[in-house]
């Protein structure tokens, strides 16, 4: 029987549709729920509405109960519908009634809410960090070949020349902004809906900022009915933020693909790193960033999955709710994996030398021509037709000497103000604080 039942049995179909992939979900979030509970039941000992004794034998079972979680001895049985259950159906098994009064001043609408705040917010900093982790590799490649030239592309037409040190700088940069989204994100999740019942509070007096203080949250989401309507809306949020690191993933994987082509050949990767072909032995495929590039288009589209799921839904709690998880979870998995495998990959990279030697680049550095005709006082658009003619009649003659020096150009980068950036950034997120309250909640 599950907790919440009354004296009729659920049809076993209906149980299974309703149940879904939420055992097997919430495992993830098990750890968290154990987290929350703790902080709660020291609220309710401050209110009144458990004695010091009781206190003391739900904190020491509720800890061993984290313990097995994190050994990974913890299931939810079948006959139990989900993690919140579970946790109240084994403390009570192990401490007898102490343990049936511990759902006081709570609906399972904002443990969840609270689990899953939780359990983002662990999530957010793994993406944070693996992140940076492939800014700083990002960066270091940026040193490394800042003076290896490479063609630029418009409309994948040669351009203008451009550096490895541009190239791998702009995807550095491209994840600080990504941070930024991500950080947004951050501070939305980290409020704490705790107490907020069923979305309506409760006629106890809870004390939900010590609650607060407790978890490491910021702040609260104070009005009860939105703290309700924020789950969705939180998933959203941080669903664009991981479509902003995925685009960047996908973008630069496009390139690699581009690049790593026989008819560009600007880099290459170790045998071991590419793929063959069942027929055709000279293939080397970069499958890795194929995958990359699918894998975050995939998240790409989850703001909108997010979004369809839950646009038309009123105030309250909906059971569609539920199913976020199924398509965040995964998608969150997926990301910190493409961000740890495009890093391995690039630490691994090869970069050609003395691409832009070949003939065929010459045009690149026309525009190199046309000013260098405007900086001896040849006005821009006479010394354009200038050299478009010697284009035309082939006797063009490139300046292959690139001279750019205004800050973030081929010779400026600037990748020491783009770290500071990041270092900005990173230092928002104020990890350290929720991981001290979370080791003297445990403690």
């Amino acid at each position: 029987m599950k907790i919440w039942q009354k004296n009729i049995d659920v049809n076993k179909d209906i149980e299974t549709f309703t149940v879904g992939k939420d055992r097997e979900l919430d495992l993830e979030m098990a750890a968290f729920d154990v987290l929350g509970s703790l902080a709660h039941v020291e609220m309710l000992e401050s209110i009144g509405l458990l004695t010091a004794e009781e206190l003391v034998s739900i904190q020491k079972e509720l800890k061993n109960i984290y313990a097995e979680i994190e050994a990974g001895k913890f299931v939810i049985e079948n006959t139990v519908e989900d993690v919140h259950s579970q946790v109240e159906w084994l403390l009570t098994q192990r401490i007898g009634e102490a343990g049936k009064k511990i759902h006081s001043g709570r609906s399972r609408n904002d443990q969840v809410l609270v689990d899953l705040k939780l359990f983002f917010r662990h999530r957010i900093e793994e993406m944070v960090s693996n992140t940076n982790t492939l800014f700083q590799e990002l960066i270091s490649l940026s040193e490394i070949h800042r003076d290896k030239l490479l063609p630029g592309y418009t409309h994948l037409q040669i351009a203008m020349p451009s550096s490895f040190g541009l190239w791998f700088g702009a995807y550095a940069e491209s994840l600080v902004d990504d941070l930024e989204l991500m950080l947004a994100a951050w501070k939305v999740t980290n409020k704490n809906p705790l107490g907020s019942a069923a979305g309506y509070g409760s006629s106890f007096p809870l004390n939900r900022t010590m609650t607060t203080n407790l978890l490491g949250f910021e702040s609260l989401n104070y009005n009860v009915v939105y703290a309700q309507m924020g789950r969705g809306k939180t998933e959203r949020i941080l669903a664009q933020a991981m479509s902003s690191i995925a685009a960047s993933l996908a973008k630069m994987s496009m390139d690699i693909c581009l690049f790593i082509n026989q008819n560009f050949a600007f880099i290459s990767f170790p045998d071991e790193l590419t793929t063959g072909s069942s027929i055709m032995p000279h293939k080397k495929n970069p499958d890795v960033f194929e995958l990359i590039r699918s894998r975050c288009n995939k998240i790409q589209a989850l703001p909108n999955e997010i979004a369809m799921m839950t646009t038309n839904l009123p105030s309250g709690y909906h059971r569609d709710l539920q199913l976020l998880k199924e398509n965040l979870f995964p998608a969150i998995t997926s990301l910190n994996e493409c961000l740890t495998m495009a890093t391995y990959m690039l630490q691994n990279i090869r970069i050609k030398n003395d691409i832009l030697s070949d003939k065929k680049y010459a045009y690149l550095f026309s525009v190199e021509v046309v000013n260098d005709l405007a900086l001896k006082g040849v006005p821009f658009r006479e010394a354009y037709k200038i050299v478009g003619e010697t284009i035309e009649n082939g006797t063009f003659q490139p300046n292959t000497q690139v001279n750019h020096t205004h800050e973030g150009s081929i010779g400026n980068l600037c990748n020491a103000e783009v770290s500071g950036m990041m270092e900005g950034v990173l230092a928002q997120f104020k990890f350290e604080q929720t991981h001290q309250a979370i080791e003297k909640l445990l403690a």
